[in-house]
């Protein structure tokens, strides 16, 4: 009986190290050099989302002069108003292309008085020239071209029966300011071709619905307004 108790204490005390398994699965006898494990392949990086390209979106360009119908947005009159001064405007209308508004009504612009004349004896009346400057589109200045001259109705009729009835004191009857009131329609044009990029999703309006310019004076156009005497 001690015999077997001394046999089984001696299998109980052997270290199970002497069963390491090797690379390959095969038993490893105690104090072998166990083989070294191959290295695992990083993994390739995926590519996030703010690194692929975005989608172009669609470009116009609209011409360079494209009629404009812009108005003053106060009244312009030679009474008081001199070369260089500057005043402010607006268009009257959207300006389409393609379907698209690409310059909104109520646009601001900027143009000045380039040349003017003020009224005179014998019923000569005073005459003004407007030149537009450009527009403000959301920050971005849009070049313009084009003049518009007004002159006021003149009182010569009157200055030459004055000056049969009494002589010289047709002298004393004189013309009529120039006056360019508020809502006149005056036309102008791009002086430039104006790139536009077309929001997404934005769907054009068919032409047919585009109210035309009407009543819009012609570039260098002497249009008879009401007269400040």
């Amino acid at each position: 009986m001690n015999k077997y108790c001394m046999i089984l204490a001696a299998a109980l005390a052997t270290p199970t190290s002497i069963f390491a398994q090797g690379a390959q699965g095969a038993p490893v006898p105690q104090g072998a050099p166990v083989p070294p494990v191959a290295p695992v392949a990083p993994v390739a990086p995926v590519a996030s989302v703010a690194s692929v390209a975005p989608v172009a979106q669609p470009q116009l360009i609209l011409p360079m002069n494209t009629e404009i119908a812009v108005t003053p947005n106060d009244n312009l009159t030679t009474k008081g108003a001199k070369e260089g001064d500057t005043f402010l405007m607006s268009t009257v209308f959207d300006v389409m292309y393609n379907g698209y508004v690409v310059i909104p009504r109520g646009t601001p612009g900027q143009g000045h008085i380039s040349w003017r004349t003020g009224k005179g004896a014998f019923g000569k009346s005073a005459k003004m020239e407007l030149t537009f400057d450009w527009l403000d589109l959301a920050g971005r200045r849009i070049a313009l071209t084009g003049k518009h001259r007004q002159e006021g109705q003149g009182n010569t009729g009157a200055a030459v029966g004055a000056t049969v009835a009494a002589g010289v004191f047709g002298a004393f009857v004189t013309g009529r300011s120039a006056k360019v009131p508020r809502g006149m329609q005056l036309s102008a044009r791009t002086g430039e071709a104006l790139p536009i990029i077309v929001p997404t999703g934005a769907v054009p309006t068919p032409t047919a619905t585009v109210a035309p310019v009407q009543g819009a004076s012609q570039t260098n156009n002497t249009v008879p307004a009401t007269d400040v005497k």
